[in-house]
């Protein structure tokens, strides 16, 4: 008997995420649709002896292709027949959820309504008399609970049982259909035949509703409730910016960073002293000793040692997004994204960047437009995160001790109008074609499915580990070889080495900022691969003891490293400017993969790593000429 195909489609927030999981647990495979980065998510699983692949199409609002996941929709059912399509409802918001419906009976697409959250509905005094519904539609309707098991496995088996060219769209819905036509045909311009076909679909809504669908009068919701305080006036954004204090302080502080340090405990104090030792005695070669430990542990250790930042991050994005609480986060914060050419939801990915670039980078696959993707992926780098902090802090303590505090301040907030002056320009140049689109749910409140959220955090993390991986691996090896080697071979005096030559290359275009030595050079080139590498370069190469240098402990770094001769190549004015360069210049490599990844191309990676550095390059000029004329040197 051959496989059966099922493809699931439903507005965003109906718990159609929830039925997939439940229906295929692990045995799920995620990728990207062809040309977006758009997740793709299929499942195979067996009932009554039939095999059942199972498509987790995106959720969207219509088939319109206005954006990705439209795009998606939309292309998947004009070159696809899946066996049967059901599409998920979420009953306590019926009226709404039926316009994707009805779009897809307008293209002829054979359906099975599945109502989900019918729990939630009965709460909300909503009910629904599934046999009129059937009537109404002429197709089969079932109905779930999405986070009880038993309720969504019985819908196994209406799929081995269903033949859906047995059915065929009731009186109502081809009179609509003709409906339709007949505007297509009439001859308007295209924004009124839009304009009257959305009203018909609206029509229609109304007479199913009144068939088959009783509301009864209730008090006020819980959600309702919430929401005069999270989504409404100056207290919901004072809790905001609470909820995100927490959600850093777990994810960099109390959870995350712990276990990153017991990972970092377990590269530096255990595996690299074992892989020497056992290298040393078969007798490996010095150079492929130095290229396993150096290189390519040091390498796969710096990935590594992200993840569990990664997925503390995750998990509580994906616990706040199943609550419904993103949602409202982007309605607080649209009229203020808005005026610099983004849509509420940009705010998130933005917001992230605080901690990591590279989650902040994958977060913007969440947004609705490709405009509102790219540039918030574009703009994402310029935000302080916690890589960039160790360099800031090291020089404000160094050059301007009495005023750290309002030095560090300054970076944070240099990066974040930089970030939205970009993305302003972006909009009004690169992208001032396209345009953002906000339409907004704003869903009830309700518990998450752990399963949803603990899946959901494993999926974005394990893209992360795979594809930012094998960027930041290579580079730590040519990293390691320009470290060293020079002409002559192999090397142990950095000095000597090639890196040490493109160092002294690179400085010279830093000669108008005032840091023009090729130590600073080298530290610029090495902070590509990681930005915490820009302060354990400048120690080493200033002479200092590699395990005196702490990007931990900025203010005793800059005691050791005030003794060495890097105290006199900095002026308090070339420091400034170098720091502004430090901040807004290439993100690292592990983020610059990200970007290819989620912007589907290299050349994007290019330009990203080329704009950033120009814009940094800027700023740290005008910085450095403009505090000369101002009389600061």
């Amino acid at each position: 008997m051959s496989a059966l195909s099922v493809a699931l489609t439903g507005n965003p927030n109906t718990g159609k995420s929830t039925i997939f999981n439940e229906l295929t647990g692990a045995r799920q495979k995620i990728g990207n649709w062809p040309g977006v980065t758009v997740d793709k998510k299929v499942g195979v699983i067996e009932h009554n002896g039939r095999k059942i692949s199972v498509i987790d199409l995106p959720g969207t609002y219509s088939i319109n292709a206005r954006s990705q996941e439209e795009q998606v929709v939309s292309d998947f059912f004009k070159t696809n027949k899946p066996d049967i399509v059901v599409n998920i409802i979420d009953a306590s918001n019926i009226s709404r959820n039926l316009f994707l419906t009805i779009q897809l009976m307008e293209n002829g697409i054979p359906l099975i309504l599945n109502l989900n959250m019918m729990d939630e509905a009965e709460r909300h005094g909503i009910k629904i008399d599934m046999k009129k519904l059937e009537d109404a539609f002429g197709m089969p309707v079932t109905n779930t609970v999405g986070r009880s098991n038993k309720s969504v496995r019985k819908l196994l088996d209406v799929f081995t049982n269903a033949v859906m060219t047995n059915y065929t769209p009731s009186k109502l819905i081809n009179d609509h259909i003709e409906r339709v036509h007949n505007i297509e045909r009439s001859g308007l311009a295209p924004s009124k035949i839009e304009e009257e076909i959305i009203s018909a679909r609206y029509d229609l809504i109304d007479k199913i509703m009144s068939q088959a669908v009783t509301v009864s009068a209730a008090g006020k919701t819980l959600t309702e409730k919430l929401d005069s305080y999270l989504a409404n006036g100056v207290t919901s954004i004072i809790l905001m910016i609470a909820i995100f204090y927490l959600m850093f302080q777990i994810s960099f502080n109390w959870i995350g960073q712990p276990l990153a340090d017991l990972v970092g405990e377990f590269f530096d104090e255990t595996l690299v002293p074992w892989a020497a030792e056992t290298m040393e005695a078969a007798g490996v070669e010095g150079w492929m000793q130095s290229l396993v430990s150096d290189g390519i542990i040091a390498g796969v250790g710096a990935v590594i040692n992200f993840v569990p930042l990664i997925f503390t991050l995750f998990i509580i994005l994906s616990f706040l997004d199943g609550t419904g609480y993103m949602a409202r986060v982007a309605f607080i914060m649209d009229p203020i994204m808005r005026r610099a050419g983004l849509s509420g939801k940009s705010i998130m990915p933005l917001m992230m960047g605080f901690g990591c670039a590279v989650p902040a980078i994958m977060a913007n696959r969440a947004l609705d437009t490709h405009k509102d993707r790219m540039i918030s992926i574009f703009v994402t780098p310029f935000i302080t995160c916690n890589a960039k902090v160790p360099i800031i802090a090291l020089f404000a303590a160094m050059f301007f001790p009495d005023n750290v505090a309002n030095v560090v301040f300054a970076m944070y907030f240099l990066g974040i109008i930089t970030a939205i002056v970009m993305a302003k320009v972006l909009s009004t140049t690169m992208f001032k074609e396209q345009q953002s689109t906000f339409l907004l749910e704003l869903p009830p409140y309700r518990l998450p499915d752990p399963k949803t959220v603990l899946l959901e955090a494993w999926d974005k993390g394990k893209g992360y580990l795979i594809k930012a991986g094998t960027i930041i691996f290579a580079m730590s090896v040519i990293i390691w070889f320009l470290s060293s080697f020079n002409s002559d071979g192999m090397t142990e005096d950095m000095d000597n080495s090639y890196l040490a030559s493109i160092g002294s290359a690179t400085s010279v275009i830093f000669a108008p900022q005032g840091f023009d030595t090729w130590e600073s050079g080298a530290a610029i080139v090495t902070g590509v691969l990681a930005k915490e590498a820009v302060v354990s370069t400048m120690g080493i190469l200033y002479g200092a003891d590699e395990d005196s240098v702490d990007t931990d402990d900025a203010e005793g770094t800059a005691e050791v490293l005030n003794a060495t001769s890097m105290g006199g190549a900095f002026t308090p004015l070339s420091a400034l400017a170098f720091m502004v360069f430090s901040l807004l210049y290439s993100p690292c490599m592990t983020a610059l993969g990200t970007v290819k990844k989620e912007a589907q191309g290299f050349k994007w990676m290019a330009f990203v790593f080329f704009y950033t550095t120009a814009v940094a390059w800027v700023a740290s000029l005008i910085v450095y000429q403009g505090g000369k004329l101002l009389g600061f040197e």
